[in-house]
């Protein structure tokens, strides 16, 4: 759907299909690639993507787009974005159903109050075990990784937190192809897809 096509529907005139949510890199974190939230919206529904809304300041947007494939949409969305903010930004794309298999196969106490915990999501095509592969020494006894589906799962103790290591991952040329969110606002995302989804129907999927 061309973008004025997409200017000339209605805001709630949405396009069946499953929901997806992206995951911005970056966005609003130290002053940098300030973005406001409702421009993010706009910028989405003038792509021709229905029922956009977002989830915190951090680059969370929710929306529905039938027949793409989730690894098409980051490069869609990317371009979109571009266009509109006049700055390249990294865009993560996960399906519903692949946020929710992260979920399920995080470690057992990933998200516990002893720890802090947060989920790297990767960009395609960047696999988990290449990610870990490029992993240096971490912090024992205070930081933890595991691979999961499209993501690492980084946690470190919060009583000894600043004496973790992960900066150093964070430094590499590899960690500019993932973004992270902590666990709750993985949570909070899942949930408020799982809502929305509940709300617009079977298909929603």
């Amino acid at each position: 759907m061309s973008a004025a096509a997409a200017r000339a529907r209605p805001a709630d005139a949405a396009p069946a299909g499953p929901w997806f949510v992206a995951l911005l890199r970056g966005v609003n974190v130290g002053g940098r690639n300030p973005i406001r939230m409702p421009e993010l919206v706009d910028c989405f529904r003038d792509g021709g993507y229905g029922n956009v809304s977002t989830v915190l300041q951090s680059g969370n947007v929710l929306f529905r787009a039938d027949g793409v494939t989730a690894s098409r949409l980051e490069a869609d969305v990317e371009a979109i974005l571009e266009r509109r903010f006049e700055a390249p930004l990294l865009v993560v794309v996960r399906s519903r159903d692949e946020l929710a298999r992260t979920i399920d196969a995080a470690p057992a106490d990933h998200g516990s109050a002893r720890l802090r915990s947060d989920v790297f999501f990767l960009k395609r095509p960047l696999t988990a075990e290449q990610a870990l592969a490029e992993m240096p020494e971490l912090r024992e006894g205070v930081d933890a990784v595991a691979p999961g589906p499209g993501a690492i799962y980084f946690s470190r103790v919060a009583a000894h937190a600043t004496k973790t290591r992960i900066q150093r991952f964070m430094a590499l040329p590899v960690f500019q192809q993932m973004t992270v969110r902590t666990w709750r606002t993985v949570i909070r995302v899942h949930d408020k897809l799982d809502a929305a989804s509940g709300a617009s129907g079977a298909d929603g999927r």
